[in-house]
């Protein structure tokens, strides 16, 4: 069974334009890399448990920021290349990301020192134009991004440049 992992995608309009919010991995290995390598707030859940619940709560752990109301397109399942199977909602709102907040994971670093330290599962959030989160995007999660324009709620709206 692969694992299963669900988020969210918030998405706004800025002058015809469409805008998502998608967060950057925190941790030592991320640090230096940018393009390809953000994704949707989203987080793992077992076989068992409601995808969309799951989705909320990985997106107030990951940005201490709640899932605005509101109806919500489901995109669906999405293979990842590695064989994870992510679930994602799109959301239509507006949250400030100054006041996002991550939780925070243990690890070894530097690796092979006997040192633990703390670091933030997402050290940055940003709203950006569909055209630049396909850029900035993991490669496995930008087809959610064809199935949010694709949504007849979006027709005539721009990706932006």
């Amino acid at each position: 069974m692969p694992k299963l992992s669900a988020g969210v995608l918030l998405y706004r309009t800025r002058d015809g334009v469409v805008e998502v919010l998608i967060a950057h991995p925190g941790g030592p290995f991320w640090a230096r890399k940018d393009d390809g390598v953000w994704s949707i707030p989203k987080g793992e859940y077992a076989d068992c448990d409601d995808p969309w619940a799951a989705a909320r709560r990985e997106f107030f752990e990951e940005l201490g920021l709640r899932v605005p109301a509101g109806p919500r397109i489901d995109f669906g399942p999405l293979k990842q290349p590695s064989g994870k199977v992510v679930t994602a909602f799109g959301i239509r709102g507006d949250v400030d990301v100054a006041d996002a907040r991550s939780n925070t994971f243990l690890m070894e670093w530097p690796k092979g020192s006997g040192t633990t330290r703390e670091f933030p599962e997402v050290d940055r959030v940003g709203w950006f134009t569909v055209a630049l989160a396909r850029t900035k995007l993991l490669k496995g999660q930008r087809a959610f991004l064809d199935r949010l324009m694709a949504h007849p709620a979006l027709a005539g709206l721009s990706e932006g440049t």
